[in-house]
């Protein structure tokens, strides 16, 4: 063990092993992760979204560049192209391991967060500067920067949860983004043949992607020490409720019945939510399947273990 420790000690002060090059590789992560994130909406020209409330009458292809696809119709779609560029850092940083993981892990975020405030900045201003005045104007500027805020807090949440040592909070990580992913994978199809070429079998396929992500993530997790049921707990409810707060929350943006009416918003948003929990919101074969996928992958843990162990007799 002490002489583990002093390789390990002699390795980190190597030239061109310190600190610095750590913090660099984690920005260099960061900022890469962050443009993959953006890139089913980069590879589409990054036109802004035609927009219901614009001062003036335009075609979408005279509609500004903007790096985010600003619009009540897109929320679901933003916060993908955030919450995947955090994760995939964290996943690149877990997968580096470096000694300094803390250190990685923050210069990985930072990328990130750079690569997206930037982004942000950018479309808002595009968005600020063509929108029409008036009160819905302005309550439509603040619901939107208000979501994006909201992204970009779960996209750091997840990065520091992937890249962590611990299992646990891995998995609680992959459960957190897992919904959301489901639609980035779309959006790369509606990039390269078009929204409307898109074949009937890819969102079919997306609607199942949560569900083995997550059980595939419980699997490796395992359900010991008990902390780890609390994370495969934590996850199935997220599998079931995260689908119905981005149904709930595009149906009421999406609508322009209520629009304007805070009330009338809300008490649309508390409806659809409870129907979409109910038995009838159609996300119990999602979570089932997701149980399915961790406990056959526990099983087949389990007998790997067994085989490894098992001593050999004459």
């Amino acid at each position: 063990m002490g002489q583990q420790a002093t390789d390990l000690t002699v390795s980190d002060n190597r030239p061109g092993h310190g600190p610095a090059r750590d913090a660099v590789r984690g920005g260099l992560i960061g900022i890469l992760a962050g443009l993959l994130g953006l890139g089913p909406w980069l590879i589409t020209g990054a036109q802004l979204p035609l927009q219901n409330l614009w001062a003036s009458e335009a075609a979408p292809n005279q509609m500004p560049l903007s790096l985010l696809p600003l619009s009540q119709y897109e929320l679901t779609t933003i916060v993908a192209l955030l919450t995947v560029g955090g994760a995939a850092a964290g996943l690149a940083v877990r997968l580096w391991s470096p000694a300094r993981r803390r250190l990685a892990s923050w210069c990985a975020a930072a990328g990130v967060l750079g690569v997206q405030f930037t982004a942000t900045v950018q479309s808002f201003t595009v968005l600020d500067g063509g929108l029409a005045g008036g009160t819905m104007g302005r309550l439509y500027f603040a619901g939107l920067l208000a979501g994006v805020v909201l992204s970009l807090a779960a996209a750091l949440v997840a990065l520091l949860l992937v890249s962590s040592r611990s299992r646990a909070l891995v998995a609680l990580g992959v459960g957190l983004v897992a919904v959301s992913f489901a639609s980035w994978p779309v959006e790369w199809v509606a990039g390269v043949v078009g929204p409307l070429n898109i074949p009937a079998a890819v969102p079919t396929a997306a609607r199942w992607i949560p569900a083995i992500l997550v059980g595939c993530a419980l699997a490796w997790c395992g359900l010991r020490p008990a902390r780890h049921a609390v994370v495969w707990l934590v996850d199935l409810v997220l599998l079931w409720v995260v689908p119905a707060l981005f149904i709930s929350v595009n149906y009421v943006l999406g609508t322009r019945v209520a629009a304007g009416d805070l009330q009338e918003m809300l008490l649309m948003s508390r409806q659809i939510l409870a129907a979409t929990l109910g038995p009838a919101g159609g996300a119990l074969p999602t979570v089932l399947l997701a149980l399915a996928v961790a406990l056959a992958g526990l099983g087949a843990r389990s007998v790997a273990v067994r085989r490894r162990t098992a001593v050999p007799t004459d």
